[in-house]
């Protein structure tokens, strides 16, 4: 069996015998990038490995409430460095005429357990202007159109 090229770094690399289509080389970076790849295409073709993550993540949030508060105690470098790179990029982004500053910055499944939303059928509609969001979060008005509604099943 030949050499191969590996898909991460690009260098050369004997495959293992018992995998003779190994595309990556066995340095840690490689295997990491390996995976990496493979759940960012898992998370975009499996509907139901992308739910499952999303409640993994929450199920985290849940019992690490305070753990972005303690990240910012315990690393201020990183919180200026970050605050600094927002404020760029929010003077390079491009505002409308109509809300000029006011488009919020969304995090990937917010979720704020005190919204007084109560059950019923809701009307989405895409709010103006492109925010910045992470993954799967969109901002969206919603206008409640029938309340006290009970699942008649």
């Amino acid at each position: 069996m030949g050499r191969k090229r590996c898909a991460a770094c690009g260098e050369r690399f004997s495959p293992c015998r018992h995998v003779p289509d190994q595309q990556y080389c066995s340095k840690p970076a490689c295997q990491r990038e390996r995976r990496r790849r493979w759940q960012r295409e898992k998370l975009r073709r499996d509907p139901d490995y992308r739910a499952n993550q999303a409640v993994a993540q929450r199920r985290w949030c849940e019992r690490h409430r305070d753990y972005w508060r303690k990240y910012r105690q315990s690393h201020p470098d990183y919180t200026a460095r970050n605050r600094a790179r927002q404020r760029e990029r929010n003077r390079n982004r491009d505002f409308n005429a109509t809300a000029p500053l006011l488009v919020p910055i969304a995090k990937m499944d917010v979720c704020n357990d005190k919204i007084p939303v109560t059950s019923g059928t809701y009307r989405m509609i895409p709010a103006r202007g492109p925010g910045i969001a992470k993954m799967d979060a969109y901002l969206v008005e919603i206008q409640v159109l029938s309340e006290g509604y009970s699942d008649r099943g």
